[in-house]
């Protein structure tokens, strides 16, 4: 029984090790693993270079000499190694995949600095490496230079790792781009990315936005539960309009504001600003139990909605590396992607929460329920952020930020004034006495 279990566990261990890719070694994988890369176009070519750390090249088998690399007798592994990054990273031009030419590669200390511009480093392969270097096992890189022929200078032109893909984020490329024409810019992208556009068109860029902030408000669980409480005591399209439509702008407004860097910085912020969505949740829950008062909730959504926009400015943030020379254009095509979302989620919530009125959830009574299942979800929520939140280290207040806080705060008062203006539309006119079939106004709330 005993030889069973060995040769199952031999056979495991074959499988596993067949199945590994060239480049990866999850066993001794390193959390803060980059591979570095430029990508140059000049006339009629493209070059890419690249230095990837020595443990991930498992499979190339480089030889050892006790406890460090054979580097004399390294050319095969390195040979392999460099087929290896020609397979796992492909450029695109025109989203058509281009074929790697002549290559140049070596090895490097873990010392070298060579890689801190595309010249330094473009030279620093084209050196062959001392024989007596010593490297020790894992310890240092692999750098090599690939060439490319290309149409034309002024194409698009992508580029995509499949390197450790059961790595995942872990495992990062970041690039430096450097065009025929133009500034050169820095982006870090993963096997997770698909292929990215180096030199985005607009159209490229829009498109690319659109489905980022579609995707940001749909796996945005709070985000969808504040909506969630913002259209639970409404009838009617035009009360939801409203509503939504100020919440829109509000988080348009800072959003756009936290692109441009008008938004308070410190490890602190972040944590603010998810225990603030929590706590918009339990506010607006509890709201709706006790009664809905329309300049109220108007004047409450849009404060909010200028909170929950610094929550998807942090979407944003980590995907304008993406927009290339469109901030603008990538901008407003994430608020669209936003907004698109949005009206999708409603347009499923809307019918079940009337299918809910009609079946389960009767009168006030219903939203009463429904209304404190929402509360104690975003209690929780906003219990564990807190959390987060006291533990970070709050700054010393400076001009900037004093500054910066300063416009919100006008900002806020102007939208405030806007607000208590739009409340007394005659078009809202009734719009609280619509939160329950049975309500009757008093004074503009809704009473049981």
């Amino acid at each position: 029984m005993r030889g069973v279990w060995r040769r199952l566990a031999a056979g495991l261990f074959l499988l596993a090790a067949a199945a590994c890719p060239l480049l990866a070694g999850a066993h001794e994988f390193k959390l803060d693993a980059v591979i570095n890369a430029f990508v140059k176009i000049e006339s009629g070519r493209a070059e890419l270079v690249v230095r990837a750390p020595l443990y991930l090249f498992k499979s190339a088998r480089f030889p050892v000499a006790g406890v460090e690399v054979d580097v004399n007798q390294s050319a095969p592994a390195i040979e392999r190694a460099v087929a290896a990054i020609r397979k796992d990273i492909t450029l695109y031009e025109n989203d058509r995949p281009l074929t790697a030419g002549a290559a140049t590669a070596r090895l490097a200390l873990p010392s070298d600095r060579s890689f801190e511009s595309y010249e330094q480093a473009v030279l620093h392969i084209a050196e062959p490496i001392a024989p007596d270097t010593h490297i020790f096992i894992d310890q240092g890189y692999v750098d090599a230079r690939i060439s490319y022929a290309i149409g034309a200078v002024d194409s698009e032109f992508s580029l995509r790792t499949t390197a450790g893909p059961e790595l995942g984020d872990a495992l990062k490329v970041a690039v430096r781009y450097l065009p025929a024409k133009g500034d050169d810019r820095a982006m870090v992208i993963t096997s997770r990315s698909g292929p990215v556009a180096l030199n985005p068109t607009w159209a490229r860029a829009a498109s690319g936005f659109v489905r980022l902030g579609m995707e940001h408000i749909v796996t945005g669980y709070d985000h969808l539960l504040f909506l969630l409480c913002l259209v639970v005591p409404l009838r009617g399209w035009r009360r939801v309009v409203s509503v939504v439509t100020i919440f829109t702008l509000a988080h348009s407004l800072t959003l756009l504001g936290s692109a441009f860097h008008l938004a308070p910085s410190g490890s602190w912020f972040p944590p603010f600003v998810e225990t603030a969505i929590a706590a918009s949740i339990v506010y607006m829950a509890l709201e709706n139990i006790v009664g809905v008062e329309l300049e109220r909730r108007l004047l409450v959504t849009g404060l909010f909605g200028l909170v929950h926009g610094f929550g998807f400015s942090y979407g944003l943030s980590e995907n304008l590396q993406f927009a290339g020379n469109h901030l603008l254009v990538s901008l407003f095509a994430f608020n669209v992607g936003i907004e698109i979302g949005q009206l999708l989620v409603l347009a499923l919530m809307l019918p079940a929460l009337a299918a809910l009125r009609h079946s389960l959830l009767r009168g006030r009574v219903g939203m009463i329920v429904l209304s404190a299942l929402i509360a104690h979800t975003g209690w929780h929520w906003m219990s564990d952020r807190a959390e987060a939140l006291w533990r970070a280290p709050w700054p010393i207040p400076g001009t900037a930020d004093v500054a910066v806080l300063a416009v919100w705060l006008g900002v806020i008062v102007l939208a405030a004034g806007a607000l208590r203006h739009v409340a007394k539309l005659p078009a809202l006119a009734g719009w609280s006495s619509t939160a329950a079939p049975s309500a009757m106004p008093v004074e503009g709330r809704v009473q049981p």
